[in-house]
């Protein structure tokens, strides 16, 4: 069982309370993002502005583009000169933000600490193109990289992962290629601050209004962005965590005790042990919605631990 001392208050180092606190700060000084049209917003975070830091672009990544769905998909790879297995990557932004190219310093890292090339790819975003569409552009880009893999890359040893709704499309494309492809590609999973109930769990309910990344409201309108043509909230394609989660893979869940999606992890991580799956949960005290966004001490215990996980994959 998780030690509560984890959720303690005093547990929470002054690092990151006053990085917390900075956050709110600029946050409640600036624009709310529900009041500019999301391209505003998406072209904003491009640039730097924002919650987030922005990160350099690397000057290594390249862009191929395969057929989608709907239309040709961007992939944006990063690769050292031989790797030793490929992280094929979702980013976040609630399903309507965010964008491949936005966190090329972590993708770098993966490359430069686990020697894995990284595939990140630009699925369409909510609420233009609204479920299936993000889900089905990165159904197709697994399907590529499994087919690709070998030919491309040298290597068959795959990963997957993401943050926020980076994460929760990884579960559904884990899901979707065992059950309608019968493939179990990935080695492990990379599982950040993800939201796996878009029905909301507890935490996310009761969060409240602070401008700490991730508010409740933002979660309601991100969601209601994403299924903009309905759904089923309890479908597992929409919400894994009604999924019958057997036979993935070993998975790393990374969720701070100041996140809003604080219940969706532990509470999918329980799920995904119960299935008979491998699951690790690292709880960090103080951390806001994916904190590994900003550069601190608290990240680099986080980024070690996700790289000594996948590291112990064979």
């Amino acid at each position: 069982m998780l030690d509560p001392a984890l959720f303690d208050p005093a547990a929470v180092d002054l690092e990151t309370a006053r990085l917390n606190a900075d956050i709110v700060a600029k946050a409640d000084q600036a624009p709310d993002q529900w009041s500019l049209p999301p391209a505003v917003i998406r072209d904003m975070r491009a640039r730097g502005i924002g919650a987030f830091p922005l990160a350099p672009k690397s000057p290594r990544a390249e862009t191929v583009t395969i057929p989608g769905p709907a239309g040709p998909i961007a992939l944006r790879i990063i690769a050292p000169a031989e790797p030793r297995g490929v992280y094929f990557h979702i980013h976040g932004g609630g399903w309507t933000f965010g964008g491949a190219d936005l966190q090329d310093g972590r993708l770098e890292r993966w490359v430069e600490t686990a020697g894995l090339a990284c595939v990140s790819v630009e699925y369409r975003l909510a609420p233009e193109h609204p479920y299936p569409a993000g889900p089905d552009d990165c159904e197709a880009a697994a399907l590529w990289l499994v087919s690709e893999a070998k030919s491309r890359f040298g290597t068959e040893r795959l990963f997957i992962g993401g943050e926020s709704a980076g994460a929760h499309l990884s579960v559904v494309t884990l899901l979707r290629l065992r059950d309608r492809h019968r493939l179990t590609p990935f080695r492990a999973a990379n599982l950040v601050a993800g939201a796996f109930d878009l029905g909301m769990t507890p935490s996310a309910r009761q969060f409240g209004e602070e401008k700490l990344i991730l508010r409740t409201l933002d979660i309601h309108l991100f969601v209601q962005n994403f299924l903009r043509n309905g759904g089923d909230l309890r479908d597992p394609d929409i919400s894994p965590l009604y999924g019958d989660l057997r036979g993935l893979p070993p998975a790393i869940f990374t969720i701070g005790t100041r996140d809003a999606l604080l219940d969706d992890n532990l509470f999918m991580s329980a799920r995904w042990t119960a299935a008979g799956n491998r699951a690790e949960l690292a709880v960090y005290p103080g951390g806001c919605h994916v904190f590994i966004g900003f550069p601190s001490a608290l990240t680099e215990e986080a980024l070690c631990r996700s790289e000594a996980f996948f590291a112990g994959i064979p």
